[in-house]
């Protein structure tokens, strides 16, 4: 079977607490982006086989092959089910490190497909609490749609956001921004108004209101990053803003955008 995980975008992140287990309360809205999508094929091995066998092609995967995310739901998912040695393919696309959930995207993708292909019968919930265990955004990817999110990005709530008919860009930089230094000088803060209620003013309004509090703390490490933001404003775009802790930044736009940048740069078009 083939699955296309896809990317996300965070719309709004407000770091509203630190916990006491060391990890921070968010608030943001994940969006996914459909069209942006990596490719993972899974094929049951022969009969013969006694091992898994990975391949990957497109963007460079740094590290052990066993340290792939997709291997580590694999993993997981044989201690509630048994699942023959796979032959897996994954061709990336999406960056990694850039803020745009590739890394987890792949994993959810990985649980859901083995779901359906060796008719597991794990309901949507069950998927959700196993990509739980593999990282904080995982289990955006299991339904796949668009929510408000919570607690360190695994809480998610119902909301209204509707961006249909509006066009995006996704900028990506030849850079990777350490999740560790966007929180260094990020002064958790609860938000005065609430992001739900943010986003239901008009688009051209979130300019001022709807934030990423990393931003300061990366674009005073990386101005290049902040450069991105403002050409996309300077273009048009409604709104724009880093996604997650970076190195991505996207613009939201009333038509497709046709805009020039580096050739080592990533660059995704196309409609919400």
């Amino acid at each position: 079977m083939i699955a296309f995980p896809n990317a996300k975008i965070n719309l709004g992140l407000f770091v509203t607490s630190k916990r006491n287990d060391g990890y921070h309360n968010l608030e943001t809205i994940f969006v996914p982006v459909k069209g942006f999508c990596d490719v993972l094929e899974v094929l049951t091995a022969a009969r013969d086989a006694t091992a898994d066998i990975f391949n990957n092609s497109g963007l460079k995967i740094d590290g052990l092959p066993q340290n792939n995310l997709c291997l580590k739901a694999l993993d997981l998912m044989r201690k509630f089910a048994q699942i023959p040695p796979l032959n897996i393919h994954l061709h990336k696309v999406i960056p990694f490190g850039a803020g745009l959930g590739g890394g987890s995207a792949d994993a959810a993708f990985m649980l859901t497909l083995l779901n359906e292909q060796y008719n597991l019968g794990f309901s949507l919930e069950k998927l959700e609490s196993i990509a739980a265990q593999l990282g904080a955004d995982c289990a955006v990817f299991i339904r796949n749609k668009t929510v408000l999110a919570k607690g360190i990005g695994n809480e998610f709530y119902t909301t209204h956001l509707n961006l249909a008919g509006y066009f995006i860009q996704i900028v990506i930089p030849p850079l990777h921004v350490p999740t560790a230094l966007a929180y260094k000088n990020v002064t958790p803060q609860a938000p005065l108004v609430s992001l739900e209620k943010l986003v239901q003013e008009p688009v051209e309004l979130w300019k001022n209101s709807v934030k990423n509090d990393f931003e300061p703390s990366v674009f005073n490490q990386y101005p290049e990053i902040e450069t991105i933001k403002m050409k996309l404003y300077n273009e048009g775009a409604l709104y724009a803003s880093m996604s997650g802790s970076g190195s991505s930044v996207f613009g939201i736009f009333k038509q497709q955008p046709d805009i020039t940048w580096p050739d080592n740069f990533v660059i995704y078009s196309g409609s919400l």
